[in-house]
């Protein structure tokens, strides 16, 4: 397909030359053919689009998944996405280019890249409640599981270390070169930082402070996120990610992405890794059992940030080149969980499952047979009037194409004369 060209200015400086394939859409139209409506939205897609302030950067969202918090670079602002609605609730004045977000309790440490401070936000009134004064031009911040130390990388080749009770700085630590990225192990005793100019990870020691390893990865890694015992780094040069064992600080394996990887975010279950491809447009999903990439997502211009909920079912990608933010609904494999209450003969029936995944499964009847008189829809709901008393035996299965089938194997009583209590859905029999 045909693309036209355009420079646009990288993340953190520089110039890019994006493709796009506007020429293709016109050749397609000129054809005669033509563009039909967007498809239905179904999980690893993106499912909405929110408009932003200039340049977002970071994105973190809020222990309880309620909120997002969004650095916007060139916008000097935070803004802040309801994630039930995907709307911006409100928008807050930070420092000079606002780069790094993370969250910890009520609490939003913003890094402030231009004039090398740190906005506090309190979470509960959405105001700055203090700056810390840190290293030059900070980039990214990582919080300790007990929330008791953020680490914010300089890029002036430092790592400065906030007590967080007292938002005071009480250590800096020298990495060299140009410190980026920040992750925690869950354990809270090694931070990983990335540096860069000089392609490598320095593994900081969090008790003493001190940078104990130094490794080599690709070509000027920027993002780093670690599940288990595994940490992964975007290398934005030479468009991979190296996979770090955490027990020996080795590379085991590198993983080819899309062009410019930044930002990494892994999936509450530590099964997926995503990875924002900024000058191709599109996120890398990465499966962290085989280390493939499963699929590639077409997001907005530019994708830069990117932040998980904590329930693991949506992401959301910050695109720098159109102030925009893109919601993906995560793939989820299907749950179906319920223990359905006696019938009786002759009294109207009615029972739902309860179903979880992404895309909403599908239920069905696999073994066994229901009660004369009753139907399984495919959203779950078991319903009717029963005609045969006895005790019914059978399996409720719910797919959705992610992973295995869900099975639930049910045992059903269906009486005679009506039982005392509440029956399915119902709260009393009448007269």
């Amino acid at each position: 397909m045909p693309y036209n060209t355009i420079d646009l200015p990288r993340p953190g400086g520089g110039i890019r030359t994006r493709r796009r394939r506007t020429a293709g859409i016109v050749a397609a139209l000129s054809a005669g053919l033509m563009l039909t409506a967007a498809p239905v939205a179904h999980a690893d897609t993106v499912i909405d689009t929110i408009d932003v302030g200039d340049d977002p950067s970071g994105v973190a969202i809020t222990p309880d998944g309620t909120r997002a918090y969004v650095t916007n670079f060139r916008g000097e602002t935070v803004s802040v996405i309801d994630t039930t609605t995907n709307k911006v609730t409100t928008t807050i004045a930070v420092g000079d280019y606002p780069r790094a977000v993370a969250i910890t309790g009520t609490r939003a440490y913003v890094t402030n890249n231009d004039d090398g401070t740190v906005s506090v936000i309190d979470t509960t009134t959405n105001k700055v409640t203090t700056t810390v004064d840190v290293g030059k031009e900070p980039s990214g911040v990582a919080i300790t599981r007990d929330g008791t130390r953020a680490y914010v990388t300089n890029e002036g080749g430092t790592v400065s270390v906030i007590d967080t009770a007292t938002n005071k700085v009480t250590t800096t630590i020298a990495v060299g070169g140009t410190a980026t990225g920040a992750t925690i192990t869950r354990d809270g005793t090694r931070a990983y930082v990335t540096d860069g100019p000089n392609d490598v990870v320095s593994v900081i020691d969090t008790a003493t402070n001190k940078v104990t390893s130094t490794i080599a990865v690709g070509d000027f890694p920027r993002g780093v996120a670690i599940t288990g015992t595994r940490a992964y780094v975007t290398n934005r040069r030479d468009d991979t990610v190296s996979v770090i064992d955490t027990t020996t600080n080795k590379v085991t394996t590198t993983i080819a992405v899309g062009d410019y990887p930044g930002a990494v975010a892994i999936t509450p279950d530590g099964t997926h890794a995503y990875v924002t491809n900024n000058d191709d447009d599109t996120v890398s999903v990465i499966d962290t059992t085989t280390n493939k990439v499963t699929t590639t997502i077409d997001v907005g211009n530019g994708p830069s940030g990117v932040a998980i909920t904590p329930d693991g079912t949506h992401a959301y990608i910050n695109n720098w080149s159109d102030d925009t933010v893109s919601v993906i609904a995560i793939d989820q494999a299907p749950t179906v969980v319920g223990t359905p209450p006696a019938g009786a003969v002759g009294q109207p029936y009615e029972y739902a499952f309860t179903l979880t995944g992404q895309p909403a499964p599908v239920t069905k009847l696999t073994l066994g047979t229901l009660p004369d008189g009753l139907t399984l829809s495919g959203d779950g709901v078991l319903s009717g009037t029963p005609t045969t008393a006895g005790q019914f035996e059978f399996t409720v299965t719910a797919g959705n194409g992610i992973g295995d089938d869900a099975n639930l194997p049910v045992v059903l009583e269906i009486t005679d004369t009506p039982p005392t209590g509440s029956l399915g859905s119902l709260e009393s029999w009448g007269s």
